[in-house]
């Protein structure tokens, strides 16, 4: 668990970091676009530190002009289009690593198409026609609220652990309550913004916790694979942009394919 101050710290960062988030949110356009582009940018950086740390430039040249393009192709032609674009991106830098003999070429694609998808999906999200904003917000609330339901029910309940390999700090009632505070959440921001099937928000919410929670230990095992405690340093009591955003990655295209399979027919935002 952590200590009271890296817990300090911790919120601290987030006093200073939500409110940026929120109001970029908000704004949506240039500002929104420039939070989530700088902040895969930084994330991929970090990955690549973590799978292949010697790595030439040209490789995070690769990974960057693939990330920005498959943003324009979001932008401009939809969820599918940006998809695709990082799919065909990944292979190529695939193709291009095994070329110099070059090792971890699985895991730097990987890491580009992680990255590209949590990018397609909140662009394409908070672009959405009305709905955008609040399905933005449901998406990023739905996963803080994980975090916070799941560090505190962790702390206040203990018991078994939920992957003591992976993160020997998670707890099955850290899960159970992230999935709880994620259902109240999803409820009252789909209440704020007149959702139409407000309980099957609640329900969403609740599956994108476990997904949220997924993401978390997915970083984890890479980083344990890694051998580091953190993806980097750039923001106190959390670690680096990784670390903040694990279970976004995870829960972000999740909620993207849903609204675009069954959101519109289903009527439920």
């Amino acid at each position: 668990m952590a200590s009271a101050g890296n817990l300090t710290k911790r919120i601290l960062s987030a006093l200073v970091l939500a409110p940026i988030a929120l109001g970029a949110i908000y704004l949506g356009g240039t500002a929104y676009l420039c939070l989530i582009l700088l902040t895969v940018l930084v994330a991929q950086a970090e990955w690549m530190r973590l799978v292949a740390p010697g790595a030439v430039i040209w490789i995070h040249v690769a990974a960057f002009a693939a990330l920005i393009l498959e943003a324009l192709a979001t932008l401009f032609f939809g969820f599918l289009t940006g998809i695709g674009v990082i799919v065909g991106g990944s292979l190529l830098i695939v193709s291009l690593v095994r070329l110099t003999r070059a090792a971890g070429a699985r895991r730097i694609a990987l890491g580009v198409l992680y990255i590209g998808a949590t990018m397609a999906a909140t662009l394409w999200l908070r672009d959405l026609p009305e709905i955008g904003l609040g399905l933005t917000c449901f998406l990023f609330g739905t996963v803080w609220a994980t975090d916070m339901g799941a560090y505190a029910a962790g702390r206040a309940i203990g018991g078994p652990k939920l992957a003591p390999r992976l993160s020997p700090n998670k707890t099955w009632a850290g899960l159970i309550g992230g999935m709880i505070s994620a259902a109240i959440a999803g409820f009252l921001i789909a209440m704020a913004f007149d959702a139409g099937l407000r309980f099957v928000a609640a329900a969403v919410a609740s599956v994108l916790a476990v997904i949220a929670q997924s993401g978390d230990l997915f970083e984890s095992a890479m980083k344990r694979r890694a051998g580091v405690k953190d993806s980097g340093t750039l923001i106190p009591g959390h670690g680096g942009v990784l670390d903040r955003i694990d279970g976004l990655m995870a829960a972000a295209p999740v909620l993207a394919i849903w609204q675009l399979a069954v959101g519109d027919r289903l009527g439920w935002w």
